[in-house]
């Protein structure tokens, strides 16, 4: 029988799922990234407890066909990391390689978005849908294209970066080195900002009231749970930060022209408040024709998002 691993590198933890031919997992680890002492150390140590994984499954090491690897920033060809941004690493990191050099194992790696658009596409909420584009909303923003069933990698790995499309030329800088992404708005991030912005011309509301008056202590889920009892001045931050959303994806929308939109990542936890919203402002920034029978949900992989993406790197051949 065999086997695939899919590993989820993040900048503080590592996620390990073993998993069969058919996706499912059948056991999974965890251990901290600590970047720090070197991509060498890391991948070494995520092989370690992938082979303590396997003997702890009864599972033979010559029975893992191959790995999938998925990591924040550009990859290029499944094989090298553009910019590894949220690492200790050089960039141009050559991450295929040195994970084959380490396990002997046929090796794929790819963007954590894009793998999150593969998994939900394989064996989540895109099954069955040849055009997807799944849009993770947690720190930042971004967005995983499939076409005709295939991820849309771009020619230096950078598709998908929608996040990083400018709305607003007089607005807020953004880590990137651009001013006025949609980022900076449609994210924890953007809607915290502009929460903290509004309390600080009007603090006579039950937002200010939940957080003690501590600024500081603001999060996106306070804003979405008091907008769904009905808090006006809640409301009016989600109602923004909907049509700067609804802005951004009326221009996926009308160069893509999918199927389904699907939302993941922790902001889109929410729920039906943010895709509520997005529809009332879409026809403002879409044409009429990519709105037909456009099927709005979200993610179902969850926390296995990222585990089952890179092993489907190497499953989806």
């Amino acid at each position: 029988m065999n086997y695939f691993v899919g590993i989820d590198i993040g900048g503080t933890n590592v996620e390990i799922g073993i998993l069969n031919a058919q996706g499912d997992i059948l056991g999974k680890e965890s251990i901290k990234t600590e970047s720090k002492k070197g991509a060498e150390d890391t991948f070494n140590r995520i092989w370690n407890k992938t082979k303590e994984l396997a003997e702890k499954l009864k599972i033979k090491v010559e029975d893992i066909e191959a790995i999938g690897l998925g990591i924040p920033g550009p990859v290029v060809n499944n094989s090298v990391v553009k910019i590894a941004a949220n690492f200790s690493w050089n960039n141009d990191f050559p991450a295929k390689d040195l994970m084959e050099k380490v396990t002997g194992k046929p090796v794929k790696v790819g963007n954590d978005v894009k793998v999150i658009a593969l998994g939900e596409t394989l064996f989540g909420a895109g099954k069955g849908y040849k055009n997807s584009i799944t849009i993770p909303i947690g720190t930042g923003i971004a967005a995983g294209i499939i076409i005709d069933g295939k991820i849309l990698e771009g020619a230096g790995g950078a598709a998908g970066e929608f996040g990083h499309v400018v709305v607003n030329k007089e607005g807020y800088k953004c880590g990137c080195g651009l001013t006025g992404c949609l980022e900076t708005y449609c994210s924890a991030t953007g809607i915290v900002r502009e929460g903290r912005r509004r309390l600080e011309l009007d603090k006579n509301n039950a937002l200010y009231e939940v957080i003690g008056g501590d600024l500081e202590k603001l999060e996106a889920k306070h804003i979405f749970d008091l907008a769904k009892k009905g808090d006006k001045f809640s409301s009016e931050i989600v109602d923004f930060f909907c049509e700067k959303l609804a802005e951004g994806v009326g221009m996926l929308l009308n160069i893509i022209n999918p199927e389904i939109i699907i939302f993941t990542g922790g902001v889109a936890r929410a729920g039906e408040i943010i895709t509520d919203g997005v529809k009332k402002y879409l026809p403002k920034y879409a044409l009429g024709m990519t709105m037909e029978n456009l099927i709005f949900t979200f993610g179902k992989l969850e926390e296995e998002a990222g585990i089952k993406g890179a092993a489907a790197l190497v499953m989806n051949k």
